[in-house]
């Protein structure tokens, strides 16, 4: 019986490094697509977010039934409970990464952006996508180090952001009205995609240490993203 218990909870950490391992890999492609307006790779993106809903989905199912079947404690049950708000976390991360491919497919041929706002988002987009390769290591190695760095390097983020409402408030710029959709679009879907890894550094270090470390309210639902 203990046997079958460590199989399921093996398993059940297995599916959600796969979550994040893909939700880094959908930024990863949405990033490329934005700089290089590449269609092939913002399809890539929208088609494969079905597969993070369907992770989220099997690391859900399999804790509800370790809860139920197993009545976990301690440290198991610190593990099954932390899976089931990191894979949220993690599918929301995907979420943002499709958001970002829609914008680049929508644009295609032309990039979504160019000039000033090009430089700053494609680099602002790079950064996510590094974030999310620091998260995805993070989930499979529990390396605490790497939850460090991506709170550290938040600011990163947080300060293109500024970057680009500053961008859209120069008139300057001359932006036009789908330029500025874009810009502030984009700029929050990549700003939210780094908080999503704040909040799984922090959940991660919860579950290796018993620490709660999540002193703010947490990035919010993707209605209030879009909001």
């Amino acid at each position: 019986m203990r046997h079958e218990f460590r199989k399921e909870m093996s398993l059940l950490e297995d599916t959600l490094t796969m979550l994040a391992h893909q939700s880094a890999k959908a930024m990863e492609r949405a990033a490329a697509s934005l700089k290089d307006a590449n269609l092939a790779l913002a399809e890539q993106v929208i088609d494969a977010d079905h597969q993070i809903d369907f992770l989220e989905q099997n690391v859900d199912e399999m804790a509800i039934s370790l809860l139920a079947r197993q009545a976990p404690v301690a440290g198991d049950l610190r593990t099954v409970v932390s899976a089931m708000r990191l894979a949220a976390t993690l599918e929301r991360m995907g979420d943002l990464a499709r958001h970002v491919a829609y914008i680049a497919r929508g644009r295609f041929p032309q990039t979504a952006i160019e000039g000033a706002t090009y430089e700053l988002l494609t680099s602002m987009a790079d950064e996510a996508a590094k974030v999310g390769k620091m998260v995805s290591e993070l989930v499979e190695n529990q390396d605490l180090s790497l939850a460090r760095k991506i709170e550290e390097n938040d600011e990163v983020l947080d300060n293109y952001h500024r970057q680009s409402f500053e961008l859209v408030l120069n008139e300057d710029n001359s932006l036009t009205r789908q330029e500025v959709v874009d810009v502030v679009l984009l700029g929050r879907f990549l700003e939210r995609y780094g908080d999503h890894a704040v909040s799984v550094s922090r959940r991660m270090v919860f579950l290796v240490t018993g620490l709660n470390t999540e002193h703010d309210s947490g990035p919010g639902t993707e209605e209030e993203i879009l909001g």
